[in-house]
Order: structure tokens, then C-alpha cells, then sequence
């Protein structure tokens, strides 16, 4: 596989980052988002995502492996555990704060309280990323039945559950204390970690292309952990709604359409 990334390559690479930076800019002109809208927000990311999981990462990267039956599935599947394993991990390690928690996760650190909230948006961000990465990597290895159109499709749904990710993100920090540009630039640094994370996997993928469907798997677990550990809980948080599983629905059914329309 060439190293070299084409401009569309880069494009999807770089279009979750402006779908954070968008909704990070909300905190420029709005105060606060209200419980109900912020549960439909994270319903909507995690439908994104779980479609993502399925669609854009695990069924892809069996079609990559070679061999039939259970030596196919193999290392979609030895990716997805280690995809979850390794979000435990880091979830269990770095201390960070969720929204409406009183209390931080992680190991006990002297951190900030505003730097542990940006910390708890950038560890979701991270596995995003490498999802995103996993993918160019095996539309530029011309992957069978993986095509930059793909990858497009994946940073689009990124992108679109990443704007009010940013704005759930830096309007906390503003009702923090934090001045509007400086909740602005945090909210938006969460996502900076995307790019840089997808980047990191294209750039292993071209080293050992035979790992690619286990990079591809891992992406998904760590995607798949986040949702389940994180988000879930967090929209179900409070009087009992509909509105989070609609969200969720909502998001799961666009990305779907969207690998298969761009893809």
C-alpha cells in the first residue's frame, strides 16, 4: 500500500475535525443545551457509531481477511475484543470527567475540572479517528469492496454526531467559568485528536497491511465500548424519554444509508 494520501484521502481525514469545530463555535453565540436536547445528541452519536461498527469497520475488514469460515472471522474478531479491551483500559487509566457527573473516572489526578471534561470528549475521539484512519488505509490498499466513497461516507456521520459533541463540550466549559473563546478552543481541541489519530493508523497500515482488518475490528470495539460504557447511560440519565432511542435510530439509520449512497 502506498503511504502517500491522495486529497480525498486527506478530506476525509480532516472533515470530522470541521464537524467538532462547528458545533464547538455554538458556545460564540448560545449558553447552554438543554438536558432533553443533550440526550438526543448522545442517542444520535451512538447510532453513528454502532452503524459505523458494523457497516463501515467489521463487515469490511472479514471481506479483507483471507481463508473461509471461522479464519475469516478470526481477525475481525481478535480486533473487536482487543478494540474493547483497549478502551477499558484507557477509560480505567486516564482520569476524566463526564457531564453531569459529579465525580471523575480514571486514576486520581489534580487536574482541573474543565481539563478532565475536554479529557472524558477526547478519549471518545480517539477510536473515531482510528476508525476513520482504518478505513483510508484500505481504500488506498484498494481494499476489496472498500473505496475512498467509503471512507467519505464514515467522516460525513463522524462529522454530523461531532457537531453537537462540540457544542456539549464547550458549553459545559463555558458554564464552568471559562471565557467563550477559551471554552471555543477546548471544545474544538477535543477533536483535534481525530486527525492525528487517524493518521497514526494509516501510517501502521502501511507498515503491516496484513493487519489491516484487525486495525479496522479494533476501531469498531473501541467505537462499540464507548457507546455502551458511555453514552447509553449518559442519554437514559434522568425522567424516562423516548427521545435518546429515537436519536439513536435516527443516527444508525443515516450512516447506514450514507456507506451505502457514498460508499
Amino acid at each position: 500500500m502506498s503511504a502517500d494520501l491522495t486529497p480525498a484521502a486527506l478530506v476525509a481525514v480532516a472533515i470530522p475535525l470541521l464537524g467538532t469545530t462547528a458545533g464547538a463555535a455554538c458556545v460564540l453565540f448560545m449558553r447552554e443545551v438543554g438536558a432533553s436536547l443533550r440526550r438526543a445528541f448522545l442517542g444520535f452519536a451512538g447510532g453513528v457509531m454502532v452503524a459505523a461498527s458494523v457497516w463501515s469497520l467489521l463487515i469490511p475488514a472479514m471481506e479483507l481477511s483471507a481463508g473461509e469460515g471461522m479464519a475469516r472471522a478470526t481477525p475481525a474478531l481478535v480486533g473487536f475484543l482487543a478494540g474493547v479491551l483497549g478502551m477499558l483500559a484507557i477509560d480505567s487509566l486516564v482520569p476524566h470527567l463526564h457531564v453531569g457527573d459529579p465525580e471523575p473516572e480514571g486514576r486520581p489526578a489534580r487536574l482541573p475540572r474543565q481539563t478532565m471534561l475536554m479529557l472524558a470528549v477526547t478519549i471518545h475521539n480517539v477510536p473515531e479517528g482510528a476508525a476513520c484512519g482504518a478505513l483510508v488505509a484500505a481504500a488506498l490498499a484498494e481494499g476489496e469492496g472498500v473505496t475512498l466513497g467509503s471512507a467519505l461516507a464514515l467522516s460525513v456521520g463522524l462529522a454530523l454526531q461531532n457537531f453537537p459533541e462540540g457544542a456539549v463540550i464547550s458549553l459545559p466549559l463555558r458554564a464552568e467559568g471559562a471565557g467563550r473563546g477559551r471554552a471555543f478552543l477546548m471544545g474544538a481541541l477535543s477533536g483535534a485528536v481525530e486527525p492525528v489519530a487517524a493518521l497514526a493508523t494509516v501510517a501502521c497500515a502501511s507498515l503491516v497491511t496484513p493487519a489491516l482488518p484487525l486495525l479496522m475490528a479494533f476501531a469498531a470495539g473501541a467505537m462499540v465500548y464507548v457507546v455502551v460504557e458511555e453514552l447509553v447511560p449518559e442519554a437514559s440519565q434522568g425522567a424516562h424519554s423516548n427521545l435518546p432511542t429515537i436519536a439513536f435510530s435516527l443516527g444508525f439509520a443515516l450512516m447506514m444509508v450514507l456507506d451505502v449512497v457514498l460508499g
